[in-house]
């Protein structure tokens, strides 16, 4: 095989239909709601006792319309962290919300929470943690079908699920053996049950980690990736351009889906990543911390979902059952000013004219009616027929000096947000491709 025809043949590969709808309502919101809440840990160890789960101010349509000022649109909820509790009466276990006063035993987080998503007209969706350190079958075979009775539970009796979210943790369980995952298994009865569910785990299938929990994304996100990364995903491409492999791989690597790494990968395929965060310090309520500043999380924002990623962001309830008062406003804050900055395209139908240099490079030239004063330009790729773009500039049009230009790039894919440090007065900008790996064909340009 060529090098043009491996990068080439890297330029088709494509996103499903699920991870299609999934990336364009990328921003939605984590719910960590367990035991945790009132011990104040971050990982239980599954002995605490079902009665201190008490939230006798629940309002779960709270939570939405908090999550809704913010601009997100999805909530996923621990049904189950590591501490085994389960936030639903699960027939299967008695470490659940049957067991604790809330409600009189006779309550349901998980159908609360998936109600009033609906009322409030976002999506639902659940974590449920592999790692149980509460059952006894934890570490055995049995486990596993332990396992898949609470995910088909979830997954039957909630209507639908826009993502189920897993995680690595793999530890010791009560009886101190550590399990061996069925995920593959796990994944067959999501596509059974929610076929149109998205799955975030480190090694995909649709979604996954972006490599760290505090909000950072790499200044080069591919959502092409070597299959050696993301064992679960499928791979559209096979045979490597270059010999060795890529032994130790893991999403903490700074270059995922660069042409020094993907030329050694057995297969590509297409797994974008999930930039996660807590609004606070601990991904459990601590009433001690405060919520993060405003601009950390339009920076976050910025350059996650503005980096190709999704952007998975979590509030903690208190342990009545709401939301802090200080974080709902620091939402109602962070919605306020996404919409200042992206709400109102600058021109929404100015021309866009696009002159083709080679194979790999091209210029698109966007012509406003007068001059305005420009912020941020958003560049989308056409994603649906694969990620191509490796690098690109911004200019001021019919303007080559290299101090006209207004911002160096790398990848685009399905969103890059490029910040010009300030507002710029154009009347017309330039998008010069520098370098891809196919013709980059069909790119959306919006100024705001």
């Amino acid at each position: 095989m060529t090098e043009q025809t491996y990068w080439k043949n890297a330029a088709q590969v494509r996103p499903s239909a699920r991870q299609m709808a999934f990336m364009a309502r990328p921003f939605y919101a984590f719910v960590h709601f367990s035991p945790n809440t009132y011990t104040g840990l971050e990982w239980g160890d599954g002995t605490e006792d079902p009665a201190i789960f008490n939230p006798t101010e629940l309002d779960c349509d709270q939570w939405v319309a908090a999550i809704k000022s913010a601009g997100m649109d999805g909530m996923v909820l621990t049904a189950k962290h590591h501490d085994g509790f389960c936030l639903w009466p699960s027939r299967y276990t008695e470490h659940s919300v049957k067991n604790s006063p809330w409600r009189g035993g006779r309550g349901d987080v998980v159908r609360e929470a998936a109600e009033a998503c609906r009322r409030g007209g976002i999506r639902f969706g659940f974590y449920l943690s592999p790692w149980d350190r509460n059952s006894p079958l934890y570490g055995t075979d049995a486990y596993n079908d332990y396992y898949k009775a609470q995910l088909t539970e979830l997954l039957t009796e909630y209507g639908d699920i826009f993502c189920v979210w897993f995680d690595g943790a793999c530890g010791e369980g009560p009886n101190g053996k550590r399990q061996v995952y069925d995920f593959a298994g796990y994944i067959d009865l999501i596509r059974r049950y929610q076929p149109d569910a998205c799955i975030f785990h480190d090694a995909g299938p649709d979604i996954r980690w972006v490599g760290n929990e505090s909000g950072t994304a790499r200044q080069a996100e591919w959502m092409v990736v070597p299959a050696e990364l993301c064992r679960h995903a499928r791979a559209q491409t096979g045979g490597a351009l270059a010999p060795g492999g890529l032994p130790g791989i893991y999403n903490t690597w700074p270059d995922l889906g660069s042409r020094e790494i993907a030329q050694y990968a057995s297969g590509l395929t297409f797994c974008p990543a999930e930039t996660d965060m807590s609004i606070r310090p601990g991904w459990f309520y601590h009433p001690e911390e405060e919520p993060h500043p405003l601009q950390r999380l339009m920076r976050t924002y910025v350059t996650s979902v503005g980096g190709s990623c999704t952007f998975n962001l979590n509030i903690p309830p208190m342990p009545n059952g709401r939301f802090d008062p200080r974080d709902v406003q620091r939402l109602q804050e962070l919605g306020d000013a996404l919409r200042s900055a992206f709400g109102t395209p600058i021109a929404p139908m100015a021309p866009v004219e696009r002159t083709r240099l080679s194979d790999t490079q091209c210029i698109y030239r966007v012509e406003l009616p007068e001059e305005k004063q420009v912020r941020y330009v958003t560049l989308e790729e056409d994603i649906a027929n694969g990620q191509r773009v490796e690098r690109f500039l911004l200019r001021e049009a019919g303007n080559d000096s290299p101090f006209a230009v207004l911002f160096h790039g790398t990848t685009i894919g399905s969103c890059r947000i490029c910040d010009l440090g300030g507002p710029r007065t154009l009347r017309a900008l330039e998008v010069v491709i520098l370098a891809a790996r196919d013709d980059a064909q069909g790119l959306k340009i919006i100024l705001t």
